[in-house]
């Protein structure tokens, strides 16, 4: 399956928020879309989505314009993990994951053996099976977060959409759950992640989309795109980009003489 996002564009009212967007990915992708706070990367993914109508251009995947798809069938191929979920009531984390069922589900139907079984392997997969009876609303961000991954999972929509999953995470829940999604690249999903961390998408991504002022500044793989001047560009600060241990790593620094006394 490939995703296809081709001269998207959107406005609200007169003003112009994305401009021209093109890019594509496939199977066991992970494409991390790199800008700032309001650069458009969360109205790109409500135009992805379906939730918005771009004013011009389209998503297509495998070939199928998200415009001529309704949401359940939507709902078979994508899914959105949100950056924080509250829910009203406490659900269990059981319920939360089988709620990702009903895709499947016809419009009187209600969720089985199958699809109870469905969650069991997700949270299984996941590594969160103890969590299962506890409340949702209970557990930290970080678990939350795996919640909803293991909901996209149950789903069974392979191509997950994740809007800066790791912004609100601690050190150590920012690695885990970072690590979980791209071991899903592994067995075929397409990941595709909004984030303001450069160096996490260096880290973790094949390819980088970076936004800017609404359209493409750079596309393309992260050893080929993410140098200082693009960073400095993206978000208005001087740094220095570090390569580390043979250029598997790149890190972000404040520019040496911006922090050094001389």
């Amino acid at each position: 399956m490939t995703i296809e996002v081709v001269d998207l564009s959107f406005s609200y009212g007169t003003h112009n928020v994305l401009k021209n967007i093109s890019f594509s990915a496939d199977y066991g992708d992970f494409l991390s879309i790199l800008g700032p706070n309001g650069v458009g990367k969360s109205t790109l993914f409500r135009c992805m989505l379906g939730l918005l109508t771009p004013n011009k251009g389209d998503t297509f995947i495998d070939d199928r314009a998200v415009s001529s798809l309704n949401a359940k069938d939507l709902a078979k191929i994508i899914a959105y993990i949100p950056q924080s979920h509250n829910p009203v009531f406490n659900f269990s984390v059981f319920d939360m994951v089988l709620m990702g069922t009903t895709a499947q589900l016809g419009q009187y139907s209600s969720p089985g053996k199958k699809e109870r079984r469905q969650v069991e392997e997700a949270l299984s997969r996941i590594g969160i099976s103890h969590l299962k009876e506890r409340g949702y609303r209970n557990i930290s961000g970080g678990e939350r977060q795996l919640v909803l991954i293991a909901r996209a999972i149950a789903q069974q929509a392979k191509i997950l959409i994740m809007d800066e999953p790791s912004s609100s995470l601690d050190f150590g829940n920012k690695i885990r759950v970072m690590q979980t999604v791209k071991a899903l690249t592994n067995d075929g999903y397409m990941v595709i992640q909004s984030t303001h961390d450069p160096d996490q998408s260096f880290l973790y991504s094949d390819m980088v989309l970076a936004l800017y002022k609404g359209e493409v500044l750079a596309w393309g793989k992260p050893q080929e795109i993410i140098n200082d001047s693009l960073i400095s560009k993206l978000y208005g600060v001087d740094v220095e980009v570090c390569s580390l241990q043979e250029d598997s790593l790149r890190i972000c620094i404040p520019a040496r003489d911006k922090w050094i006394h001389e």
